[in-house]
């Protein structure tokens, strides 16, 4: 009987959101209770559990889940070190190990230490000794460091954006773990760098040009040999000295055509790089359409402050330009702000508060706007997401009515990826005329396919895609689109488990 550990730590934090995020912004899970929180989502720990499932050969030993509630800010060192602290002693404390899956994300970052990653598989290599094959799934916004390389077997990463293969990348990852143990693959990886930031509507695969990098990575993946492959593009926002774009393969024992095959990849990347940057309307610009737009929902997209990216979600910026122009239409617009919650509750529902909203976690962009408004709803905040499934916590939530604006307000932040804070709490984007989406991309049919206009707004925020205005400090310089006339000289590295060669 094979035993299979699994253990999980994810989040992506953008570095300039001043907030730090800690320890209370995750949902931790001990043994098998990581288990029963994956039973009934769509997520990469539950693909692999699947497979692992279909086995009667193995048991899986679920060890320690760390999943940060949304992205945030840099985490504090002393919650990091707690979260790794809790993570190693699961691994110490598990029963021998004939093979190791981590769910990891790749976008992490603490104070004093810019790949978290990194370090939990270097120490969890010092735990369960060299031998153990370890496989690791990650995002593909992923900062792809040669530390999490060296200390893995193998890595395999999404292939979708806006992210829909959570659970079949858990497959593939499990799957791979298995070819390993029963003596079938040999892996071997190589990485290429590429000095590359890139945020925009072309990266959505199904219909962008990034696509095409990722239907050729699929490609070699689904070849006689290959057993992963992707590409890595970083999060502008997490702004740590490997931050940039990456092309990775792993074959099965042939290194000169996994360096052959990913330089290809990074090669074709970096010749369309400057197609691969946003679109971004002014602000000005943004709400003149919107008033001048009639007979249907114009979406507004405020990436800039999207939660999913390490935002803090507290940005007035867009519901202050529409006040200021007199908007008159029907808006929905979602927003952090516990003060501006706690005053809604103790106002009660059906009740007017005078409060203000925005500013609190990032008052350097955002400053508090006051409203006048009809407290519509309260709620506890927790929900099940429609993207895969797991609960998602936004703490004491009120729908406030200021005039025609209504407003989703929330004690934290979450994930706005998908529509499932409108929904549970009682608001369908269809029935208004103006939706602030605080988030980069979702999925076609959320929004997209049935808006009038849908612009992406170039407005304030510590994920804006105008990636001049954030002041990266920390990434290697020069990189495109930071420095003029970046030089690429493309160079593969090698990473191969000793136990394979």
């Amino acid at each position: 009987m094979l035993n299979i550990l699994l253990a999980e730590c994810k989040q992506e934090v953008s570095s300039f959101n001043p907030a730090l995020s800690g320890y209370t912004d995750f949902v931790v899970s001990f043994g098998e209770a990581v288990r029963a929180r994956h039973e009934v989502a769509r997520t990469e720990v539950a693909g692999a559990l699947s497979v692992f499932g279909a086995r009667d050969d193995l048991q899986v030993i679920p060890t320690y889940s760390a999943q940060a509630i949304t992205s945030g800010g840099t985490l504090r060192a002393a919650d990091f070190a707690r979260i790794a602290s809790e993570f190693l002693g699961a691994l110490r404390a598990a029963p021998p190990a004939d093979g190791v899956y981590f769910a990891l994300h790749g976008a992490m970052a603490a104070e004093g230490e810019g790949d978290p990653e990194g370090e939990l598989l270097a120490e969890a290599r010092e735990i369960l000794g060299e031998d153990i094959p370890i496989v690791v799934s990650l995002d593909l916004h992923g900062v792809l460091t040669d530390r999490m390389l060296a200390h893995s077997d193998a890595i395999v990463a999404y292939h979708t954006y806006p992210h829909v293969d959570f659970y079949q990348t858990g497959q593939r990852a499990a799957r791979l773990l298995l070819r390993i143990l029963e003596g079938d693959a040999r892996p071997v990886t190589a990485k290429v760098f590429i000095p590359a930031l890139v945020r925009g509507d072309e990266l959505i695969t199904e219909t962008g040009l990034f696509g095409q990098s990722i239907r050729a990575a699929q490609a070699i993946e689904r070849s006689d040999g290959g057993l992963s492959a992707g590409m890595f593009i970083g999060n502008p926002f997490t702004d740590v000295p490997a931050l940039g774009s990456n092309s990775f393969v792993v074959t099965d024992g042939d290194a000169a055509r996994a360096e052959r095959e990913a330089l290809r990849l990074a090669e074709d990347f970096w010749r369309v790089r400057e197609r691969l940057h946003a679109n971004l309307t002014s602000l000005d610009e943004a709400i003149a359409i919107a008033c001048a737009t009639s007979g249907g929902t114009v979406v507004l997209v405020d990436a800039a402050d999207a939660t999913s990216s390490g935002a803090a979600g507290d940005s007035s910026a867009i519901l202050r330009a529409l006040i200021e122009r007199g908007y008159t239409g029907r808006a929905l617009i979602p927003i952090v702000d516990p003060p501006a919650v706690r005053a809604a509750f103790a106002a009660g529902v059906g009740n007017r508060v005078q409060t203000a909203v925005g500013g609190v976690f990032d008052p350097g962009r955002f400053t508090p706007l006051p409203v006048e408004a009809q407290v519509h709803l309260l709620a506890e905040g927790r929900f099940q997401n429609e993207s895969h499934g797991t609960i998602w916590d936004a703490g004491p939530t009120a729908v406030l009515h200021a005039g025609a604006i209504t407003l989703v307000v929330t004690s934290r932040p979450v994930s706005l990826y998908d529509r499932s804070l409108f929904y549970a709490h009682g608001q369908n984007p269809r029935n208004f005329d103006l939706v602030v989406v605080k988030s980069p991309h979702c999925q076609q049919h959320m929004f997209a396919a049935w808006a009038a206009r849908l612009v992406n707004v170039d407005a304030p925020g510590a994920t804006s895609a105008n990636l001049h205005s954030l002041g990266h400090r920390r990434c290697a310089r020069p990189i495109f689109p930071l420095d003029p006339d970046v030089p690429f000289a493309p160079h593969a590295v090698l990473f191969q488990r000793p136990r394979y060669r």
